[in-house]
């Protein structure tokens, strides 16, 4: 899209921006301020954060005579770009009572209409000027949107926590269709084109599109279901070493593991022995056997696999398989894995994140752009395993065959869930 079009710019800044806002509106202020964990970050320095991107990527370096809306904010919601300066501690984001939640809206409202105005003038800049503003637009949105679906995987960690179990929607879970039988769909492999290939947006980790050698294989057509894996833990597969790897199995003994992270176990009231629910943004649910299992670590997902005879795909088998697949991303809007009843290769987009057993590393060729924007995923590429579809928390339009995830082995407070594969 070109700069010319600023209407069009307008109403997809607007969207996105106001998108990020309806997801805090179910939220009270201590809600949106609150920590749960080191990974996670509250609502309101997401709010902040995503506002900070706009003024000191673009407003900073395009807009006439600029002043910060508050100098202190340049710190307090930086989040890892070293280029750009000192920065709040991750860890102690939860500790900022101020600025309070309604200066940071009225932080957006400010930048907001910075925005508009240079946009306004958009016609006025330098041919490369225009460019820059056009690509830092587009970085910045997409950057907002991966924080939309954080704002939503963090407040679920966040209200978790309470023993009240509150529910983020206030509306009963759509009903989820039953499972198919799983089917091993077998692909020929041979030389494909894994990354990016088109003309509009992606991120620099997709990238360059590069040519790969996949060895023949079978994916599994769906995701494991959470009836699939209870038979896992049923069968001691969080007491059983032989199936973990050894900084998994560590994990697992440390932290006295015996179910995934939202699930919780009471006993039957019929005396029928132990009742399993399952914590959602809906609330506390009856575990339902047919759903996709979700916030499982890498390290329950490659358990699982060696327990059911198979394992992790690569990412690039996951990305030849979806290339060819007929289950393409929507917007699925359950905000909770659905199930998908069709036949086939299904729930490759919009229901988990799934795991493969790819370390997160560049691909041949790959280049880190100049600045600080240089920092926004090189850097992680170490100790990390790719993630590729995308899941229900995911905002619509956001994924596509060639997006690469990525997260620490033990992270689990995201959407993820497991595909198996075997030769």
């Amino acid at each position: 899209m070109q700069m010319n079009d600023t209407a069009l710019w307008i109403a997809r800044y607007e969207a996105v921006r106001r998108r990020s806002l309806a997801l805090a509106e179910p939220l009270t202020d201590e809600d949106c301020g609150a920590q749960s964990m080191p990974d996670a970050s509250p609502v309101k320095w997401h709010l902040a954060h995503t506002t900070w991107f706009f003024e000191t990527f673009i407003l900073e370096h395009l807009e006439p005579a600029f002043t910060p809306f508050h100098p202190a904010f340049r710190v307090l919601f930086n989040s890892y770009y070293n280029g750009i300066g000192e920065k709040h501690p991750r860890a102690q984001r939860g500790l900022l009572t101020r600025p309070a939640l309604a200066q940071v809206r009225a932080y957006r409202a400010d930048v907001d209409a910075r925005v508009a105005r240079l946009l306004a003038m958009a016609g006025e800049l330098p041919p490369s000027d225009r460019a820059q503003l056009a690509m830092l637009l587009t970085l910045g949105l997409e950057h907002e949107q991966q924080h939309q679906e954080l704002m939503l995987t963090d407040v679920k960690h966040l209200l978790a926590q309470s023993a009240l179990l509150p529910a983020y929607v206030d509306a009963a879970l759509p009903a989820a269709a039953p499972a198919p039988a799983l089917e091993w769909i077998a692909l020929d492999g041979g030389l494909t084109d894994i990354g990016y290939d088109g003309d509009g947006f992606s991120f620099d980790n997709e990238l360059p599109r590069h040519r790969q050698y996949v060895a023949p294989f079978k994916l599994a057509s769906r995701l494991v279901t959470n009836g699939e894996y209870l038979d896992f833990i049923n069968d001691g597969g969080y007491s059983n070493a032989s199936l973990w790897l050894a900084e998994g199995w560590d994990w697992v003994r440390t932290q006295q593991l015996r179910c995934p992270i939202y699930w919780l176990r009471g006993e039957d009231e019929q005396g029928g022995g132990a009742r399993w629910r399952e914590f959602t943004l809906f609330g506390a649910q009856a575990l339902d056997w047919q759903r996709p299992v979700t916030h499982l670590s890498l390290f329950e997902a490659d358990a699982y696999a060696h327990w059911a005879g198979a394992r992790l795909p690569t990412e690039a088998e996951w990305e030849m398989a979806a290339q060819v697949s007929a289950s393409a991303a929507r917007d699925s809007g359950h905000l909770h894995p659905a199930g998908d009843a069709a036949a086939g290769l299904t729930q490759m987009f919009d229901h988990c994140w799934q795991w493969t057993s790819s370390s997160y590393a560049p691909y041949p060729g790959y280049e880190t752009a100049p600045g600080a924007l240089g920092e926004y995923n090189g850097k992680f590429m170490l100790n990390q395993y790719v993630l590729r579809g995308s899941s229900c928390a995911t905002p619509a339009g956001h994924a596509r065959a060639s997006y690469r995830n990525f997260f620490p082995a033990g992270a689990r407070w995201q959407f993820t869930g497991v595909r198996l594969a075997r030769q």
